[in-house]
């Protein structure tokens, strides 16, 4: 069983990528940012074990376009990321990946080719949350980039054109979960302390 630790799944989102998306938060990062929005996704420990192709399939049952790697970091998972992304394209989904990592940095892993093989859109980069970047969807800092790895979308798509962030709140067993943009989390933050 090729198998993920998750921390976080969300059958169906808009604010982690173009379209209706399967977004998985995959549990590990060493790379910790300074601001990060997950850093209880920062230790490798916790999360879930999941089984990639039965998370492919659900994904596929979510009625989305997509899925979506997030973390986390999914490079420090690249063997079952990959495992999960070839499943889902399998499936007729495509796959975008956040890394905190360049994509110069990732093509100098062996460990990482598989995973960006199967990529559809991925956003590079350390968050910097001094370098806050509001005018792109889906990207969180200035120094970011989006790389379009295949052809399945075209950078002339609206959807990529399309400016400012986005963030969804959902109501979880009773309590309230907000993802999307990470530079609205203060802002909720200093809101709720009054």
């Amino acid at each position: 069983m090729d198998a993920l630790r998750v921390a976080q799944v969300i059958p169906r989102t808009e604010s982690e990528g173009p379209g209706w998306r399967f977004a998985v938060w995959t549990q590990g990062c060493t790379l910790r940012c300074r601001g990060c929005c997950n850093p209880e996704m920062f230790s490798a420990e916790g999360g879930k074990l999941e089984d990639v192709r039965e998370l492919a399939e659900r994904a596929a049952a979510s009625d989305v376009e997509g899925v979506s790697l997030l973390g986390g970091e999914p490079f420090e998972q690249a063997a079952g990321c990959a495992a999960f992304a070839t499943a889902a394209r399998g499936l007729g989904l495509s796959v975008m990946v956040f890394s905190g990592y360049t994509l110069e940095e990732l093509r100098a892993r062996p460990d990482a080719s598989t995973l960006l093989a199967e990529c559809d859109l991925l956003v590079d980069g350390r968050f910097e949350r001094d370098k806050l970047d509001t005018s792109r969807r889906w990207i969180g800092s200035s120094n970011q980039r989006l790389h379009f790895m295949t052809t399945r979308y075209d950078e002339a798509d609206p959807r990529f054109a399309a400016s400012g962030q986005s963030a969804e709140l959902r109501l979880v067993r009773g309590e309230l979960v907000m993802n999307g943009w990470p530079g609205l989390v203060p802002t909720v933050s200093r809101s709720k302390a009054r």
